[in-house]
């Protein structure tokens, strides 16, 4: 009789894991920022490269980035690709693009997504500006940026920003 049975092959369990947690400084000021529509980066000193969000250290030199600066909620789009299966931590209903977009005054790419115009018009140099939730619906998240949507301005030329793609 045990030679009938069929092997289980896999085994379907939902799982759900819940956790406080504790952003640190840099990561209150950047969600701070959010939550009053501002883009808050941070550098090591004057001359270092602006990372958004910020990470507390500058990830080659390892000195502290407590130099902030509010960056524009304009960019480039540096990379995308195409979403068409559903997340359950994505809020908009696909397809849609998910795109890499290096904000004005920052030196390291923003992950986002893009509406507002059709996938096949989605290119890498095109320029993009965010779409913010009405300010009495913020909190302190990333997702005060509804999305991203196109500007009508000239695409950014692929040598200006191929060193971000």
């Amino acid at each position: 009789m045990a030679d009938e049975v069929e092997p289980v092959a896999t085994i379907g369990t939902p799982i759900r894991l819940e956790y406080d947690y504790r952003p640190g400084t840099a990561e209150s000021v950047f969600l701070n920022g959010l939550r009053q529509g501002k883009l808050i980066g941070a550098r090591a000193g004057h001359d270092g490269p602006v990372y958004l969000p910020p990470r507390g250290a500058d990830p080659k030199s390892a000195r502290i980035t407590d130099d902030y600066v509010e960056v524009k909620d304009t960019g480039t789009v540096v990379t995308f690709s195409i979403t068409r299966v559903p997340s359950p931590n994505i809020r908009i209903d696909p397809p849609y693009a998910a795109i890499s977009v290096l904000l004005d005054g920052a030196d390291i790419s923003f992950f986002h997504v893009l509406r507002g115009c059709e996938l096949e018009d989605v290119r890498i140099g095109m320029r993009v500006k965010a779409r913010w939730v009405p300010p009495e619906q913020r909190g302190p998240t990333v997702w005060n940026i509804e999305y991203f949507e196109p500007l009508d301005e000239p695409d950014v030329p692929y040598d200006e920003i191929k060193e971000y793609c």
